[in-house]
Formats: C-alpha cells, sequence, structure tokens
C-alpha cells in the first residue's frame, strides 16, 4: 500500500477490525519511512453494477459518487463520516441483494431518501431538492409539509 503522504510503498498494519456491518475490514497502517497513520478498507469486490441513468444511458456504480453526494446534503449537519458510510453500506446492501447488474438512478435515488430521511431531515430534504430537480418553494414545501405533518402527529420526547 502506498503511503498517502510521502509516497513510500511499504507499511505495516496496526490494527484490523470489522466496518459496516462486517461487509469491510479497517485497517490502521502506518508507513515504515515517515511514521505517519491512515486508514484503509478492504471490501469484497461485488459484480460489475451499471446505474440506468434517466435518459437510458449506463454508467459504472461508483462508490464515491454516491458518498460524493451524500457529503453534500450532510454538510454542516450533525452527521458523522461514520454515520454516512454506514447509510451507503446499507444502501449498497439493498441493492446489490435486489438488483442482479443495473439498477436505475431513480431506484438508488429513493433508497438513499429513505435512509436520509430517517438520518437527518434537514440532509434529505437538500438530496431531495437536487435529486427531484426542484424548481420552486412550492416544490421544497410538498417534500416538507409530510415531515412537519409527521412532526405535528408524533409526540415530542423531551
Amino acid at each position: 500500500m502506498r503511503c498517502p503522504f510521502c509516497k513510500y510503498d511499504n507499511d505495516k498494519v496496526v490494527d484490523s477490525r470489522a466496518s459496516e456491518d462486517g461487509l469491510a475490514i479497517r485497517r490502521r497502517r502506518q508507513c515504515i519511512h515517515c511514521q505517519m497513520r491512515y486508514t484503509t478498507y478492504e471490501r469484497v469486490e461485488e459484480l460489475s453494477l451499471k446505474v440506468v441513468k434517466k435518459d437510458g444511458a449506463r454508467e459504472p456504480y461508483s462508490r464515491d459518487k454516491l458518498r460524493q453526494g451524500i457529503t453534500m446534503a450532510c454538510s454542516k449537519r450533525p452527521v458523522s463520516h461514520e454515520q454516512i458510510e454506514k447509510l451507503i453500506g446499507e444502501v449498497e446492501h439493498r441493492v446489490f441483494r435486489e438488483c442482479d447488474y443495473e439498477v436505475e438512478s431513480t431506484q438508488l435515488g429513493e433508497l438513499i431518501m429513505q435512509e436520509l430521511r430517517q438520518l437527518d431531515q434537514v440532509a434529505y430534504v437538500r438530496f431531495a431538492s437536487v435529486y427531484r430537480d426542484f424548481e420552486d418553494a412550492r416544490d421544497f414545501m410538498d417534500e416538507v409539509e409530510p415531515l412537519l405533518q409527521h412532526r405535528r402527529e408524533s409526540p415530542r420526547r423531551r
């Protein structure tokens, strides 16, 4: 593994443990040359999954692209990196279990929104605004109204 700091190609594994509900192994590594520590994740290589876009185009599934969109939605929200990784793991688990070789981008977006709605409602609305291509404030209100209704119906915990 090449060190991300000095680019030296020799390290030692300091710690290993299961991560993402057993779907990955988290390894803490230390560079032999500069002594810096960094984290890597090891996952089983999944079958090549294609995402079918709204226009019918197909592109390879990208965990990084998923992470980027979710991270942007969660920006400046009390959502940790670990929570985002767990959310991605949940979505991937469902997609790889339910889909063979292709997944519609709409299905992927809906799965992400289901998870975000439980995690952080502001991040959920942010993601929905981009994913559903909101054009005006009415679109926002249509998305927020069910959240507000649910909040009115369930008493607040103190």
